[in-house]
């Protein structure tokens, strides 16, 4: 199995390595065949607070047939997000993605790329929920139901709502490509 982690300007660096490492360990500890490559816009993407990540894929290279799921850290519109997490070739593949029915995660703001996509049209969903919920109402002018929860999973797509969700969501992928029990394995060994 093969997961595609994009990997914007400005993303997060803790919604970023959560998804390394929860899926690191079911690979390295657990002999789960599951690997992650990132993506991005650039060879070297700069993250929030300015630490470069050099990814594996440039976005043009990505062919969705490839990759069992895809998965979204949020980011600060401060440090350039969403110019590349609003980029039609982002949404276009996330439109291929969700239209092939595959797990999306996302992280906090890494859910409203889904909903410019137009794939949380009378969804559920959620996103960043503090600061008079402002980003939750963007989340809705795209056309998404939203529910104030920590994660809110609607078929194929998982939401969270802000950063400390990392973890769970990270998890909740790992169930969707595994099994529950193989999940809870990975969670016990990390001390979850």
């Amino acid at each position: 199995m093969k997961v595609l982690l994009f990997l914007a300007k400005g993303f997060e660096t803790m919604e970023f390595s959560v998804f390394v490492d929860v899926l690191g360990w079911a690979r390295n500890d657990y002999g789960v065949d599951i690997d992650v490559e990132t993506c991005g816009f650039t060879k070297t993407v700069m993250s929030t607070f300015n630490v470069p990540v050099i990814v594996d894929k440039l976005i043009g290279e990505i062919f969705v047939d490839g990759y069992d799921a895809l998965a979204i850290p949020g980011g600060f519109e401060e440090f350039g997000f969403y110019e590349e997490a609003y980029d039609e070739k982002l949404l276009d593949i996330i439109r291929q993605f969700d239209k092939q029915n595959k797990p999306i995660a996302t992280i906090c703001v890494g859910a409203l790329p889904l909903g410019k996509s137009g794939i949380l049209s009378k969804r559920q969903a959620t996103t960043y929920h503090l600061k008079d919920a402002y980003r939750q109402k963007q989340l809705s002018a795209f056309g998404a139901n939203v529910v104030n929860e920590p994660i809110v999973i609607d078929n194929n797509v998982i939401t969270s709502y802000c950063p400390q969700t990392a973890s769970g969501v990270a998890f909740e992928l790992l169930k969707r490509l595994t099994t529950e029990d193989q999940m809870k394995v990975v969670k016990a060994a990390m001390g979850f």
